[in-house]
């Protein structure tokens, strides 16, 4: 079976660092989804404005080549226990395809990218591959009693961020509240607990310094070309 990428996204995030571990769990997040010239036919996506949100079925790109391994340590964990693959949603499966469900902001026609998708909420790396796009569908898809095994309770906000408002500046009002809720969920690998290294992540076209202790986390420098 082969599978051609429909479509690619374009977000804020150009390495892994960083990136939200579920998606919608930072919905300040913004990220557009444009089609493949192969794919810019309007009439694939009649309806689809109906919708809030949508599911989309992607590749792990910076995954593959990488070998799948049958368990796995979960960050909700700690990163010191090891589940089954099938258990979880880490990226080196046997086929790296993700599922991210995420709010649909609004269709744009544009006169040189044709129609694209504007999303909120996404978990996603900017190039990834796009290989399907589904409707979410809140009677089927929704289920309220259903059982989330060990990572039956939300992630919720770990760290108080501590960005002074002059640093803060350096990045547009509308990308501000997705910063601060990205590092307020903590970043780091979850078995990093050394309060003196400093870490970098690339956001939104800046690099962004911190360092973390305790429950608090301080942005030391954000650099921008």
């Amino acid at each position: 079976m082969e599978m051609t990428p429909i479509a690619h996204v374009r977000s804020d995030f150009p390495a892994k660092f960083g990136i939200p571990r579920q998606s919608r769990l930072v919905d300040a997040l913004a990220a557009t989804v444009v089609f493949t010239p192969a794919f810019r036919n309007p009439d694939a996506l009649r309806g689809l404005e109906g919708f809030s949100h949508i599911w989309l079925i992607w590749e792990f790109s910076a995954s593959v080549g990488t070998p799948w391994s049958p368990t796995v340590r979960p960050p909700r964990l700690g990163g010191n226990v090891r589940m089954g693959v099938f258990a979880t949603r880490s990226p080196f499966r046997p086929n790296p395809l993700g599922l991210s469900s995420v709010r649909l902001e609004g269709i744009e026609q544009t006169p040189d990218l044709g129609t694209v998708l504007h999303i909120r909420g996404a978990d996603l790396m900017d190039g990834t591959p796009v290989y399907d796009i589904k409707p979410y569908v809140p009677y089927v898809d929704a289920i309220p009693d259903a059982s989330g095994g060990f990572a039956s309770e939300p992630a919720s906000e770990k760290l108080t961020v501590d960005c002074s408002p002059a640093l803060l500046a350096r990045f547009p009002a509308e990308k501000q509240r997705a910063l601060l809720s990205i590092l307020a969920h903590d970043p780091r690998p979850p078995y990093h607990h050394d309060s003196e290294r400093v870490y970098r992540m690339d956001f939104a076209g800046a690099t962004v310094y911190f360092q973390a202790a305790g429950d608090r986390l301080t942005v030391l420098a954000i650099e921008k070309p």
